[in-house]
């Protein structure tokens, strides 16, 4: 995202998203903006509103009342719209199991209405970046947790879409593989595809994000890249011992 004007259209558009399960406030009123090309990391205690906020700018669970907007589409009045232009990796993803990876990639690239031969050009690609093009005739079933997120992860990116929503996309990956992920989000990033995960690794969240947004408590309590959080509070600390130190203060304000 750096260098590109801030006056862009955004990708990700949230006005007062809440979300409840029964008296449960899981999402609490969330305004929140995100850049096309930008890389965006949601960070929170467990149980702070993550998932919860990431399913529902995927379309996945309705908002108690709000609105998502994504690349202009309001994502309830145009879902269809909407949806084409992302992908979603949950944090337990489900798989076919009696598909080959291959198999799996030609059937996601038909949902999405690709042509046969960019399905397998950059399938192909996809399958090698992610080492998986020697077991591309395997039954997944047979794979460990972290090729079977690799497939995922391939299936996911088969449309090159637009936005990228990931709910803790590293676990189960290798130290290698985690390392060329990461260069590779930061590429297709660089080439305008929007990237937002949440994640509990602080030190992922520091490294990749152009901004990164705090949530505790179903609340929004602190937004901007790592030099902005730094200038907003007066500190020099790194992420991990200001994360501690607002949700600690959050936990304050909830309890008086």
């Amino acid at each position: 995202m750096k260098g590109e004007s801030l006056y862009m259209d955004p990708m990700v558009e949230l006005r007062g998203i809440k979300k409840n399960y029964g008296l449960k406030e899981a999402v609490k009123g969330i305004d929140l903006e995100i850049r096309p090309g930008e890389i965006f990391t949601l960070v929170g205690p467990n149980g702070a509103g993550k998932t919860s906020t990431l399913k529902m700018m995927a379309g996945l669970l309705k908002p108690t009342s709000g609105t998502v907007r994504i690349g202009g589409f309001d994502i309830l009045k145009n879902p269809m719209n909407a949806k084409e232009l992302m992908s979603f990796v949950p944090d337990a993803p489900y798989v076919y199991e009696k598909l080959t990876p291959w198999e799996l990639l030609r059937f996601t690239g038909k949902l999405y209405s690709m042509d046969i031969k960019a399905i397998q050009e950059y399938g192909r690609r996809l399958l090698k970046f992610f080492s998986l093009d020697h077991v591309d005739n395997v039954l997944i079933e047979e794979f460990s947790h972290g090729m079977r997120q690799k497939v995922i992860l391939a299936a996911a990116l088969l449309h090159n879409p637009k936005l990228f929503i990931l709910d803790e996309p590293m676990v189960g990956l290798d130290p290698i593989s985690i390392r060329s992920f990461k260069d590779f989000l930061k590429a297709k990033a660089r080439e305008g595809m929007t990237v937002l995960f949440s994640t509990h690794t602080l030190s992922v969240a520091e490294e990749l994000s152009d901004r990164i947004g705090i949530i505790d408590r179903g609340r929004l309590i602190a937004v901007g890249s790592l030099s902005d959080l730094q200038r907003k509070y007066q500190s020099k600390e790194n992420l991990e011992q200001m994360f501690m130190k607002l949700v600690e203060k959050e936990e304050v304000r909830a309890g008086a």
